[in-house]
């Protein structure tokens, strides 16, 4: 292309259409997928690529990249289509294979999977609330280190804006002004179910000006120029996001165009064929025109050219603590040293795990750049609050303390967000109310990112509060996510060996924290949380019964096991701080805590369907199936049968 002069010679609408051309082709391929956001917004996602975003093709994860998140994640057809055409390592033969086993080019996209995906999406909402998150993230890098100047987009519809975690964390990001984050906003008024005019009628723009945002409005959503113009215009803002609202029409061109027939079905043949005639394309499944492949990637290199060169000889010339700080959040390894970390125990050797945590992250926080986290409006209950940190606003993009205000799914999601851009995040709520973060938890669980959540209030030990603030399915829930570490802490020496597991390990994990003061017992080891769990009592011949617990239930089955003791009765206790770890031991080390021969009793304040994989009798689980009661604890747990007299009686009658 070293004849082409001027960009004004190339045909940018043939190029659009050659991009709309191959996502319907895909998703006729697969006989499954989403034609109508390919075909309306096709011309938005090639003003982004080919004259704003900054990327190097030939290094997808080069650093100061701008970010673009496909919140619409149904329109997966139409990235990998606009990515194969902007020179990303993607084949024709790979977009053939869309939706199909071990593609690079799955369904919704996918982090770690398609060059080019910068963050996994698919359920509405989460890729806008993601963003958010990464927009933080290069806020304070771009305060601390300089060289950091990127932007955050984002592609979201209709839906993701009726989620309401897009509230949540559009309001956040309106009051911390984070001028970088620019979303593009494909407003064609229909739903998979019909027409928003049923479900959707606000005014979405005055919605985003009260939240403090700019908001910027483009009635042709069909003119790149246009589109191209409003983001010129959205990153000259210096204080405020900006919503760019493109009025597009779904399946553009289609003989279903405008209504919801397009969006998430595949194209008849002869649909395709008209749509292709209309574009003056031909009619030829994966023709790909070798003239406007060249030019798309012309345009891209004449603005994007030794970008990621230029970065690494700026970051040659900082001093040698920023120049590995900042290669820390470059690389994969998000591995923290533990090793000197103080404890300072109290004098009577009592504390409430959710205290101990609180030291630990205090002492941890201000000294490793990448540690950075918040809390939903809770930083005095779950002691998360980093005294010596500062706290992240408009004013003072290098504080560490993140207020999230009552917006626990946004929280989950903007963690992941801040985890992509190198972080390792964590965020704070009340255990029964992770429940709120659900799909976020889950989304970190998919891309694999080291987020470490703190959830305290543990168990229905919250006594007055009641049943609505005291968890009893979700431990189980956590521990069914696949590749996430649940741990829960009996004191202060399990709390530490937690944390140093945590910073130790590279996938999500939450620590469960009771808020009561707990005794720091003598048998509890910070060395071996790692493995799972331990031996806490055992007993000097075969012991009749096993007892295992977690958390706070260690220490009311101690007291249990202490007065069954003078009954004559040996028990063996053992710590379960981590179940899923435990049961990924080897055979040898499972066999010598748990032995077969030797009956087995689980107690813990929790849903019995999270031990089955241990004890195949339900009479041995001492769990909790219902609901909690709101009173004092200790009567809370006697109402329940989890004081130490009934665990004793409990126990007794069950060897008996």
């Amino acid at each position: 292309m070293e004849e082409v002069k001027n960009i004004k010679e190339i045909n940018q609408e043939k190029i659009i259409d050659q991009i709309r051309c191959l996502g319907i082709d895909m998703i006729h391929a697969a006989n499954s997928g989403h034609p109508g956001i390919v075909l309306g917004a096709a011309p938005a996602l090639y003003a982004l690529y080919a004259h704003h975003l900054n990327f190097d093709v030939k290094n997808p994860s080069y650093y100061n990249r701008d970010r673009f998140v496909m919140s619409a994640g149904h329109g997966s057809a139409l990235l990998y289509a606009t990515l194969y055409m902007a020179g990303f390592d993607l084949s024709l033969d790979d977009l053939k294979a869309f939706r199909q086993i071990d593609s690079k080019t799955p369904g919704h996209p996918e982090y770690g999977v398609t060059p080019g995906v910068d963050c996994t999406t698919g359920p509405l909402g989460q890729g806008f609330a993601t963003a958010v998150g990464m927009a933080i993230a290069e806020a304070q890098l771009r305060e601390k280190y300089k060289i950091i100047d990127h932007y955050t987009y984002v592609l979201c519809g209709d839906g993701d804006l009726m989620e309401g975690i897009s509230y949540e964390a559009a309001s956040l990001a309106g009051s911390l002004g984070l001028n970088r984050l620019i979303v593009l906003y494909d407003s064609n008024n229909v739903c998979l179910d019909g027409s928003t005019k049923t479900t959707f009628r606000e005014n979405v723009a005055m919605r985003f000006i009260s939240q403090g945002w700019n908001v910027i409005s483009v009635e042709d959503g069909n003119s790149f120029e246009v589109i191209s113009k409003a983001i010129t215009q959205a990153k000259l803002s210096e204080e405020k996001p900006t919503l760019i609202e493109m009025k597009t029409t779904i399946g553009k061109y289609s003989e279903l165009e405008g209504t919801s027939k397009v969006h998430g079905s595949p194209l008849t043949e002869e649909d395709i064929s008209q749509i292709k005639e209309k574009m003056g394309m031909r009619d030829i499944y994966f023709q790909v025109s070798q003239q406007t492949y060249e030019e798309f990637r012309y345009i891209i290199s004449r603005r994007c050219e030794n970008l990621n060169e230029k970065f690494m000889e700026k970051l040659e010339k900082l001093p040698v603590t920023e120049k590995e700080e900042l290669e820390f959040f470059m690389n994969q390894n998000k591995k923290i040293d533990f090793k000197n970390y103080i404890y300072d125990a109290p004098e009577d050797k009592k504390e409430a795990p959710r205290e101990t945590s609180g030291k630990v992250l205090n002492g941890m926080v201000p000294k490793v750049p990448y540690l950075i986290g918040g809390a939903a409006d809770t930083f005095g209950p779950n002691k998360t609050y980093i005294k010596e940190a500062g706290d992240f606003t408009s004013e003072n993009r290098l504080g560490k303390n993140i207020y999230y205000g009552v917006r626990e799914h946004a929280m989950g999601a903007i963690t992941n967000g801040l985890s992509l851009l190198g972080y390792r995040p964590y965020c704070s709520t009340f255990l029964s109310f992770s429940d709120y973060m659900r799909p976020a938890l889950r989304m970190a669980s998919l891309m694999n990112l080291p987020n470490i959540y703190v959830f305290t209030h543990d168990s229905i030990s919250v006594g007055e509060d009641g049943p609505t603030h005291q968890p009893m399915e979700q431990l189980l829930g956590l521990r069914s996510l696949p590749n996430f570490d649940i741990f829960r802490p009996a004191d202060a020496n399990e709390v530490i060996g937690s944390y140093k597991t945590i910073f130790q390990s590279s996938n999500p994990s939450v620590i469960a924290l009771s808020r009561n003061k707990c005794s720091i017992l003598e048998n509890t080891r910070a060395s071996e949380v790692e493995k799972g769990g331990y031996i806490v009592v055992d007993t000097p011949n075969k012991p009749d019964a096993i007892v295992i617990t977690s958390g706070e239930e260690l220490h009311l089955v101690m007291e249990a096991v202490k007065n069954l003791r003078t009954k004559g009765v040996s028990i063996r206790v053992v710590s379960m701080p981590n179940l899923g770890r435990f049961m990924k031991q080897d055979e040898e080390y499972k066999q010598q805590i748990l032995p077969v021969e030797v009956r087995k009793i689980v107690v813990e304040a929790s849903s019995s369907l999270s031990w089955n994989q241990l004890i195949y009798n339900d009479k041995y689980l001492i769990t909790l199936d219902s609901f909690g009661a709101s009173g004092k604890y200790q009567d809370v747990y006697q109402k329940f049968g989890f004081d130490p007299k009934s665990l004793e009686e409990k126990i007794d009658n069950l060897l008996k």
